[in-house]
């Protein structure tokens, strides 16, 4: 029965091949995209999921608030994870810290690499990170010992098996033991590192100061633990550690330090936090990734209701022969579900081969490394079955349902209605697909109107033509070397300093208005260390006093603070000359260092535009993180390389490592970038879809109307007038479509918005152009066949009549 079933459905699609064509394609179309978006979501919940203990380990975090200032933190204080070891909840407490930066020889030259971590011993516990090479004991618990991965063993040995070899670190000075080689992490982790230097190797690891925050930590609970209770106890911890009389003035000042924790499973996802090992992504992209799934997913769908319910005039009568010669309703019904079944079957291969085909483009536009591997496959199989099925009986059931209950009598009797207009839930089905999409067009729209704003934006600083020459500590002579660079032609100006308004390198710290530290009496401030070429070489303002100038050696206790900082401090109307006071170390002693305030900084933006200015204060002193050059040379190749001449008479043994600060400050905004792309490639892909459906309603809508078209034109209608008549009912529906999807959208764009401190608004023009957009895209898709009826000659249409 079966078997007969599907014969007959396949018959009946071949015989309407038009219609057949346009629902294969609709639906294989919705149904690839669908996929391409199941496998971004796939990958992006499944981060971290790859440790064995997954669901107990959890990162400890820190939320501080404090002279006016509220931060958040991925980080905690040195001495926190051995305090953490000896509770009975803790089955393993580890630290890390990444090292930024670290230089490797390699023969006669020195490899700078990034992914580089000091590490505790008892990572290898924690983390599942299976050890190709040695003992996962005891791999970390001596200092001056490295744990590298498969592909670090490759690169500095072109071999494995190196355990018992040594790499010198350039930084250390010192050679260090190869005591485990691992396999390569997977990229679905929220930090991947290469080498793992064991944590005795770091004097910072011994610091028992609770007042300093540097370290990641990581908790493995045991079995049955109540992360929720444990919290309390922790902050109980940190309270006790603080001192209870600190603690005290703080809170009475407004401010507290309070620790948290965060599941690693969730960090991907769920964290944005200060001083995270690598950035992560946003749970928001993945909902609304999800939800546009299920829209295209939906409008294809409702393509294939809406076609099979308009073709009721062509299948009516055979409802009514199939009914008169005995088919039951529910034999009827399961013929119509088959005929779905199968159309979704085709369009699902179709769709799958399609999804596989755009999967390298796909990797190429999220920056993803998505593949087909038998993991996938494992998963992927069942869902299609699952994804046929449910596809199939949803686009199938309202066709099904509809056409079976058509009553033989009125049928053969030619009272049945099949006009356009008739089908009040077919154009409920057609707001509805114009609706999503309209939705998605302005949210396109409202997404690259924000970006265009942020690239175009006045961030307080002048990004454009600045050459960021990075590791500058390596050279001996980092001043010499400035001064050589300034001096070639094309050189406007030349700062060294590593502090960066697009860069990483961050230091908070407080400072005091009077000699005694006091939270009422504290600003939580960066304070960066820069040279008195900085704000030329930035492009920064003064709003008030002057800039740090090498020739007045009382520079040397002068600083700028910038309006947010000068406004918090309550020097706006008159900050000059007044006193500011940092406590330093000095040889195990905290002196306080006094500074007077020679100028306020016009703010600039040194974080990203999702966050407000902070405050910010400069002082004159030597850092020699990175040299920044602005360049006037219009051709850039031959300068850099002079520059490149230039290190390579100062580092021989180090190769010249630089980028551009524009593209740097594009980097911080490439997750939105490449979410746009992804957002309009598959806006687009929906409002093909739609398209589809709307065309064929239309063929359909002119065929039941061609007696009509063929009497008004003997009576002396124009085409134009014909074309209107046929066009009207939808471009009605897609008004309709407008007015919903509309105030929809900017809601859900305006919640989107909320998440930068510097956004433009919603404008009327987006509103307007999607609307547009959306009228255009519907009386381009009906005029075809608005214009084929009309064209058609009367006697072919009124010959059967």
């Amino acid at each position: 029965m079966i078997k007969s079933h599907f014969k007959t459905a396949f018959r009946s699609l071949q015989k309407n091949k038009g219609f057949t064509a346009i629902n294969v394609l609709g639906l294989a179309l919705g149904l690839a995209t669908c996929l391409l978006i199941i496998f971004y979501v796939a990958d992006e919940l499944s981060y971290d999921r790859f440790n064995i203990k997954a669901d107990r380990i959890y990162r400890v975090n820190t939320d501080i608030k404090y002279g006016g200032n509220s931060s958040s933190y991925a980080i905690s204080p040195p001495p926190l994870a051995a305090s953490l070891s000896n509770l009975p909840e803790v089955e393993k407490a580890i630290r890390l810290i990444a090292s930024v930066g670290t230089r490797f020889k390699k023969g006669n030259e020195n490899i700078i690499e990034t992914q580089v971590v000091y590490a505790d011993a008892d990572i290898f516990d924690v983390f599942t990170l299976p050890m190709i090479d040695g003992n996962p004991k005891n791999a970390l618990t001596e200092p001056n010992t490295i744990v590298i991965s498969q592909r670090a063993a490759q690169k500095y040995f072109n071999r494995i098996n190196v355990v018992g070899n040594y790499l010198f670190l350039v930084s250390e000075n010192k050679n260090f033991k190869i005591t485990g080689v691992i396999g390569n992490m997977p990229r679905q982790s929220h930090f991947n590192f290469d080498y793992f230097l064991s944590m005795p190797s770091l004097a910072a690891s011994k610091d028992n100061n609770w007042n300093a925050f540097s370290f990641n930590t990581y908790i493995l609970f045991k079995k049955g633990t109540d992360h929720k209770n444990f919290e309390s106890k922790l902050n109980t911890l940190i309270r006790q550690h603080f001192g209870q009389d600190n603690y005290a003035r703080m809170e009475k000042s407004g401010g507290y330090i309070k620790v948290n924790l965060t599941p690693v499973t969730d960090i991907h996802l769920q964290s944005n936090r200060q001083y995270e090992l690598e950035s992560n992504s946003d749970i928001t992209y993945v909902y609304i990734f999800s939800a546009i799934a299920l829209f295209v997913l939906l409008i294809a769908c409702i393509n294939f209701m809406n076609l099979s319910t308009a073709r009721s005039a062509n299948r009516a009568r055979e409802v009514g022969v199939r009914k008169v010669l005995g088919s039951s309703r529910r034999g009827l019904i399961v013929q119509f579900i088959s005929e779905s079944l199968l159309v979704t079957l085709t369009a699902t291969v179709i769709g799958a081969f399609s999804a596989w085909a755009l999967l390298p483009l796909f990797n190429q536009v999220s920056a993803k490394e998505l593949s087909l591997t038998p993991q996938t496959l494992g998963w992927l199989l069942p869902s299609l079955i699952v994804m046929i099925i449910v596809t199939g009986v949803l686009a199938g059931s309202y066709p099904a349902f509809y056409l079976s209950a058509f009553k033989p009598i009125d049928v053969l009797k030619g009272k049945l209605s099949t006009g356009f207009k008739r089908s009040n839930f077919r154009n409920f089905l057609v707001v509805l697909q114009f609706s999503i999409s309209i939705f998605l067009i302005i949210g396109t729209l409202v997404i690259y109107n924000q970006l265009n704003y942020i690239q175009h934006k006045n961030i307080g600083f002048n990004r454009n033509r600045v050459l960021v020459i990075k590791n500058v500590s390596t050279l001996d002579n980092a001043k010499i070397f400035k001064q050589e660079v300034k001096n070639i032609p094309g050189v406007d100006n030349a700062s060294l300093s590593g502090f960066l308004p697009t860069g990483s390198l961050r230091a908070p710290d407080a400072v005091f208005t009077n000699k005694t530290p006091d939270p009422k009496n504290a600003l939580f401030t960066e304070i960066w260390p820069v040279d008195e070429d900085y704000l030329n070489t930035m492009g920064m303002n003064i709003a008030k006093g002057r800039n740090f100038s090498d020739q007045l050696k009382t520079d040397s206790s002068g600083i700028l603070v910038n309006e947010t900082a000068a406004r918090m401090l309550g020097y706006s109307n008159d900050p000059l000359n007044k006193k500011l006071y940092s406590p330093q170390n000095k040889g195990g002693k905290t002196i306080i260092k006094e500074y007077h305030i020679i100028g306020v900084l016009k703010d600039f933006n040194f974080k990203s535009l999702r966050d407000n200015i902070t405050p910010v204060v400069m002082i004159l002193a030597e850092d020699k993180g990175a040299l920044s050059v602005r360049i006037d040379a219009k051709n850039l190749a031959p300068f850099v390389a002079k520059i490149e001449n230039k290190w390579n008479a100062l580092s021989p043994d180090q190769h010249l490592e630089y980028s551009f600060m524009d593209k740097d400050f594009d980097a911080v905004y490439k997750f939105e970038q490449r979410t746009s792309k992804i957002f309009l490639s598959f806006t687009a892909f929906a409002i093909i879809i739609a398209c589809l459906g709307l065309f064929g309603l239309a063929a359909y809508a002119a065929e039941q109307r061609n007696r009509e078209i063929g009497i008004r034109k003997i009576l002396g209608a124009d085409v134009s007038a014909l074309v209107t008549l046929l066009s009207k009912d939808f471009i009605k529906l897609v008004l309709t479509a407008i007015f919903i999807a509309a105030p929809l959208a900017c809601w859900a764009m305006h919640r989107w918005l909320q998440g930068f401190a510097y956004r433009q608004n919603i404008q009327w023009w987006q509103i307007a152009s999607a609307a547009f957009g959306a009228i255009i895209i519907a009386l381009v898709t009906i005029s075809f066949q608005s214009l084929k009826a009309a064209m058609a000659n009367p006697v072919e249409s009124l010959r059967s009549e």
